[in-house]
């Protein structure tokens, strides 16, 4: 019985130790995020005020203009203005909580952005007044040597940071504390609008895979952009001909839903000898998978892909080429079945 109290106090002491670690990370982190926003201010203040405040008084661009290229930047510095301000009073949990209000501002932002960047090299092609401004704009010496092509995506990559330092003052915060919950909602808010915006980015990346594919192509008859197509991957395979001919190279795309077979035009066509030649679509969904070798360690391998009218047999000399491709088709071949 005599151990009692000191199994007791020993177990208090651990207890203390962990939540006075917990402090001093989280003081950490909590010291790292307010000096880093002070940072990320500093340079959306380079925009609000070089750029958009002047343009606005100046009459440089229209106003739709204006707000096409900046989009909802104003807002986004106000946000982090008033959350700096929280974060400095050491008002952690209602900071977040109150910033977390204007989280839809990034979402929106992200949505804008890549318009906006049309809009911009648009204007700094056909505007000579603002192309002056903004090279003008860009030689003080606050910018340090940044463009405001670099000054643009930045609310995006600081969304990624807010998702990062929330995690980690969450994790280093007592669950019997008064910010807590606070933080937990904060967390579960960026973390979605992070989902939108990674949706958003994951979308226009994919656009732009379709309109290069599109762009290799010979004429428009093969219709790569459709809605709702995703582009997966593309390389060059040999098939193996049904009559023992020669095997044929073939540079083949594969999508969420077909799959195409090209080969290179001719390299003395005019127009389009840089080109590929469409020679088949394939739809996936009528489409069979199965590795014929290339099981084991061996040189290589061979894939049957079996379509209503017709089987393709492909090889590679690649063995992990061919077990790349063998498991994107099959993996598309099921997400499209499923």
């Amino acid at each position: 019985m005599s151990d009692s109290p000191l199994l007791f106090m020993a177990g208090t002491n651990t207890v203390e130790e962990q939540r006075a670690r917990w402090e001093r990370k989280r003081s950490r982190t909590a010291k790292e995020l307010l000096e880093t926003e002070h940072k990320y201010l500093e340079q959306l203040d380079l925009v609000v005020t070089f750029f958009v405040t002047i343009l606005k008084a100046k009459g440089t661009l229209k106003p739709a203009v204006l707000e096409t290229i900046f989009g909802r930047l104003e807002s986004i510095y106000s946000a982090s203005h008033v959350l700096s301000l929280h974060l400095e009073r050491g008002n952690l949990g209602p900071g977040l909580e109150n910033f977390c209000q204007n989280l839809e501002l990034y979402g929106h932002y992200a949505e804008n952005l890549e318009q906006a960047n049309k809009t911009l090299k648009e204007q700094l092609r056909k505007n000579k007044s603002f192309r002056r401004f903004k090279k003008l704009q860009e030689t003080r010496p606050q910018f340090q040597g940044r463009k405001l092509e670099d000054l643009l995506p930045l609310p995006l990559q600081r969304l990624h940071q807010y998702k990062h330092f929330l995690r980690d003052l969450l994790q280093n915060t007592s669950p019997d504390s008064a910010d807590y919950q606070k933080l937990a909602k904060a967390v579960k808010s960026v973390s979605e609008v992070s989902r939108w915006v990674q949706d958003i980015v994951h979308k226009r990346e994919n656009s732009l895979q379709l309109l290069r594919v599109q762009k290799m192509l010979k004429g428009q008859k093969t219709q790569v952009f459709t809605p709702g197509r995703w582009y997966i991957r593309e390389g060059w395979l040999l098939v193996v001909p049904s009559k023992g001919e020669e095997l044929k190279r073939r540079m083949f795309f594969l999508f969420s839903d077909i799959f195409i077979a090209t080969k290179p035009c001719h390299p003395l066509h005019l127009l389009n000898s840089n080109k590929l030649a469409c020679q088949a679509v394939y739809p996936l969904h009528q489409c069979v998978v199965d590795k014929v070798f290339g099981h084991t360690q061996s040189q290589g391998g061979l894939l049957s892909l079996s379509f209503p009218h017709k089987t393709l047999l492909l090889m590679s000399s690649d063995q992990q080429d061919i077990n790349d491709w063998y498991q994107s088709l099959t993996a598309a071949v099921r997400q499209l079945k499923a």
